[in-house]
């Protein structure tokens, strides 16, 4: 079914509904009606819409209603419990009463709307999580269980975009929370506004809210983003967005009025201070760290948080409990028992949903290149003028904070400085919505480069392609070009060189790249290979039907699985193989392309169907069958059915309706059933005249020889040929009618089937098409056996082709091609960063992947996966840190497993707690960013990072 057909039968559903109440609805049909309300609508979502909140309780009652005549779910479902699949997580013990109204009374704070002029002037809880407190759902969803249900209140919150490239898609829960403060007025306001909406609009509200004059908002009223307590920018683009301007959640807007009826200008932000804010302001601090500390959005599910072991981070944050500022001289008691002299066990406040960054931060801080580096006096090395740098505020902030978090003591750090120079500097990060620890960490490490680069004026330089020349040549130049341009201790540290092939999948030209990497991204595959199920027919009548499985690349093209099958049905020279998906008992398209990628084949069934090469002029007969079937008491139409036959013509401008007869009739031949003659005296209608092929006589037919059948006399079929007017054209009527096909690409006929010709043949083989895929049961071999992360290395080297969106330009024939690439490592790191694609997006659906990988702690050999054989150093890595994430996308906490070199021990980093671990808990399902260190042959590891660099400068040989 289409989207537009679903959308439609969505529709239809929704009128449906709200003219049958609810009472006469059974749960199984609320169950169905909202499910597929719920997909189409999410499926559709797009910026603007309305999503509703409910309360998670009343809504893990309303499954647990509709579920209740389903069948216990066994399996392992790691989506939640709030599910629309037919399945919950009730044991099915007791039966559950239909809800009563729904009630969001438990998401409302108590205290009044902070803004009178909201929209629904409800103020909800700052620590609500979705999946724990509430879930969101369409405005489609919401209008049918209110119009159901009744009660409220109605909780509205819009789709904005979202992400780097503003094409993903979120619902704004939390709006900006911005104060406003008028001077000289010294009054102020606290309102709700869109990251989304434009300046203007925050001019128009400020303006409305303190009574000012709306025709004189551009002259005399300014707007100052006065982050910090500080005048950052005016805001007089009215048309740029709050978040295109940075401006951050809770923060201060400052509205200067100009000219006043007092004939007061202030123009100095410092004058705040003298006029009335000084007492305010104070309040304001000192409520700031409790406010900060609020856990937005995400957070820890409530069956996380039994299983795991992990409080809620709302619980974790209380920080006023902590000095506001941290000295280096505080000693605190974290729990953790070691010898006191070895620094590195300070664990870091979570502000409010920032574990992502506080597991991504001990990593980096915990490396002891860093370490060293970050501890020395680096700020010669900081390059002040880059554009593509953050001036060095991001570098010194990151230094400051790993100062402290290597001091001596355990007092818990406070990261809000450099949170504060995060949002700043990557607004993509601000707020205190949940994130990827792994998006994060990239915007660090690229940063810090930037922010450290030596090179103050990169030169110019032309890389070359390969053109045939040997590999570590060209590897060299590459190299050089990049340290030419590229020099920091992010570059001596983590970046290596992968070389990278793309083949022309036309003209075969070959181009090869080396490109340098800072983290290797894997997938997570079980297996390189599928089966796939396709159904063979031949044209000549020669055999019946037949099924065969192929094993095909994962990650292969169309042409991987002609091949396949060509392979497994013994094609002669002379045939070829036409691909076909079938949907609804109708050709869906030709499977042509031989580049596409089969992850465009879902669940449609397939055909193949083995036909004489084409000859230059030949066309494709479709052969469609319909048989009659019931609609009314008094009336019968005729529907598609079974598998579509094909088969090539050849012909001129003209064929004859004789022509088409036999050639239908030889593809049905192995579908005779036997036992059955046919013969010129039975019946006279065989000389074809007849119209109704039920009153032919009977032959015997071979169905292992097509030559004896056809010179037989079978009955003349019923057929019916769609011309370019889609007109339709009787060819039972005689053998000699004209068949003009000189416009028409391929010829479609329907074959109507009557009860008596259904006696005849055999139709049991058109019928019942196997799946593509076929999912059986796991075998206990892949059940004990878990993913290793060697395979996940090879899965991400495997050859494969690019995505229709990341077309290749192909010098050779000066178009854009799908072309294949393959990826081998060149040059690796010292440290070896490895990040494992647990997470997938699709619109506005996210998926976790909770697979198991089993990586190596100690000896990850990766010499046989280095291409450049001459270098004499060991490929031996070993982990010292990853980051884990446990729960679901938009409710999971992230931790970090961290070994202290000097202590040879591992420690579990959760945001401020610290606990020893032993080595064999470090591996579990949650890892999702491996930190590898090489393994030197002088322990100490005290190469300097200039002899690194050294090294690295020179061509790389040994």
């Amino acid at each position: 079914m289409t989207e537009v057909e679903t959308a439609s039968a969505a529709a239809t559903g929704i009128a449906m509904a709200t003219e049958k109440a609810a009472k006469e609805l059974s749960p199984e049909e609320e169950r169905v009606l909202i499910r597929d309300i719920a997909l189409t609508a999410e499926a559709n979502t797009k910026e603007g819409d309305s999503f509703f909140l409910i309360t998670q309780k009343w809504w893990q009652h309303w499954i647990d209603y509709v579920n209740q005549d389903q069948q216990p779910n066994n399996s392992n479902n790691n989506e939640g419990s709030s599910s629309l699949s037919g399945n919950s997580d009730s044991n099915g013990v007791g039966i559950s009463k239909r809800p009563s109204g729904i009630d969001n009374s438990d998401l409302i704070s108590d205290g009044p709307a902070e803004d009178a002029n909201s929209d629904d002037g409800v103020e909800i809880h700052d620590t609500l999580l979705e999946g724990r407190d509430y879930v969101l759902l369409p405005q489609q969803v919401w209008n049918l269980l209110y119009s159901w249900y009744g009660g409220g209140p109605a909780l509205s919150r819009k789709v904005i975009n979202s992400g780097l490239s503003q094409t993903e898609f979120a619902v704004e829960v939390y709006p900006l929370r911005l104060q406003l403060l008028v001077t000289p007025k010294c009054d102020r306001s606290t309102i709700r506004i869109s990251k989304k909406e434009t300046i203007g609009e925050l001019h128009r509200r400020a303006c409305e809210i303190f009574h000012l004059n709306l025709e004189q908002v551009i002259s005399d009223v300014c707007i100052w983003d006065y982050y910090g307590h500080r005048k950052h920018a005016l805001m007089n683009d009215m048309d740029k967005t709050l978040d295109d301007a940075n401006i951050q959640m809770d923060q201060d807007i400052l509205v200067e009025v100009l000219n006043n009826v007092n004939d007061t200008v202030v123009t100095d932000g410092t004058s705040i201070i003298d006029n009335g804010f000084a007492d305010k302001e104070a309040t304001s601090v000192l409520l700031e760290p409790s406010k900060s500390s609020l856990s937005i959005a995400g957070g820890l599910s409530a069956n996380k948080i039994a299983s795991k072991g992990y409080s809620a981070e709302q619980l974790q944050n209380q920080t006023l409990g902590y000095p506001s500022k941290e000295s280096d001289n505080n000693f605190g008691n974290s729990g953790v028992s070691t010898r006191g002299t070895f620094g590195g066990l300070t664990g870091l406040l979570n502000l409010g949903n920032t574990c992502f960054m506080n597991s991504a931060i001990q990593c980096l801080v915990h490396t002891p290149e860093f370490a060293r580096y970050f501890r020395e006096d680096y700020h010669q090395e900081i390059n002040w003028q880059n554009p593509l740098g953050m001036v060095g505020e991001l570098a010194l902030a990151f230094g400051e904070l790993l100062r402290k978090l290597w001091a001596p003591g355990r007092t818990p750090v406070a990261p809000r400085p450099f949170k504060a120079k995060l949002a700043r500097f990557a607004p993509q990060f601000s707020g205190y919505n949940q994130h990827d620890s792994q998006e994060l960490l990239a915007f660090l490490l690229d940063g810090l480069h930037e922010d450290l680069n030596r090179v103050k004026h990169k030169p110019y330089v032309n890389s070359r392609d390969a053109d045939g020349r040997p590999d570590e040549e060209v590897a060299d130049e590459y190299w050089a070009n990049h340290i030419a341009r590229n020099d920091s201790i992010i570059v001596d540290v983590c970046q290596g060189q992968y070389k990278s092939t793309l083949v022309c999948p036309v003209c075969n030209k070959v181009s090869v790249t080396f490109d340098p990497f800072m983290y290797l991204s894997l997938p997570l595959q079980f297996a390189t290979t599928r089966s796939m199920t396709i159904t063979i027919f031949t044209c000549d009548g020669s055999a019946l039907p037949s099924t065969c499985t192929v094993t095909v690349p994962k990650q292969g093209r169309y042409r991987d699985l002609i091949q396949a099958v060509s392979n497994a049905c013994s094609l002669k020279q002379t045939e070829e193989i036409k691909l076909v998906e079938i949907r609804n008992h109708l050709i869906h398209r030709f499977l042509d392309d031989s580049f596409v990628s089969l992850s465009t084949i879902k669940d449609d069934h397939l055909a193949a169907y083995k036909i004489q090469k084409s000859a230059k002029g030949n066309v494709l007969l479709q052969l469609i069958h319909r048989r009659q079937e019931q609609e009314t008491s008094d009336a019968q139409r005729w529907k598609p059915f079974g598998t579509p036959l094909v088969s090539s013509l050849s012909c001129d401008d003209v064929i004859r309706s004789g022509v088409i007869q036999t050639i239908v009739q030889t593809m049905l031949t192995p579908l005779l059933k036997e036992g059955i003659e046919y013969s010129d005296d039975s019946d006279p209608s065989t000389s074809g005249m007849a119209r109704d092929p039920s009153d032919h006589g009977s032959g015997e037919v071979d169905t292992n020889r097509a030559s004896t059948s056809i010179n037989k006399v079978l009955p003349k079929l019923p057929l019916q040929l769609v011309d370019e007017s889609k007109t339709c054209i009787d060819l039972s009527a005689g053998d000699e009618k004209a068949i003009n096909l000189s416009a028409m690409s391929h010829v479609v006929v329907y074959l109507d089937w009557k009860s008596k010709l259904l006696e005849k043949y055999n139709i049991n083989y058109l019928e019942n098409l196997p799946e593509v895929f076929k999912y059986g049961p796991i075998t206990k071999k892949a059940r004990t056996e878990p993913l290793s992360l060697y395979t996940c290395l090879e899965a991400f080297l495997r050859e494969e082709p690019l995505v229709p969106e990341d077309m290749w330009y192909c010098p050779q024939c000066k178009e854009q091609r799908q072309a294949s690439k393959k990826l081998d490592l060149w040059r690796l790191p010292e440290v070896l960063v490895i990040h494992l694609k647990r997470f997938s997006y699709s619109r506005s659906m996210k998926h976790k992947v909770e697979t198991f990988v089993n990586f190596p702690i100690h000896d990850f050999d990766l010499t046989n996966y280095v291409a450049d054989k001459r270098s004499s150093r060991s490929q031996l890595y070993e982990l010292y840190a990853l980051t884990n994430h446990y729960g679901g996308m938009g409710s999971g906490h992230y931790t970090a497993h961290i070994k202290l070199l000097d202590e040879n021990k591992w420690y579990n980093f959760d945001d401020s707690h610290i606990s020893p671990i032993n080595e064999e808990d470090v591996k579990s399902a949650a890892a999702y960013v491996l930190f590898y260190r090489r393994a030197k042959s002088d322990t100490s590891g005290t190469s300097s990072a200039g002899s690194r660099r050294a090294r690295d400068k020179t061509s790389y040989k040994h």
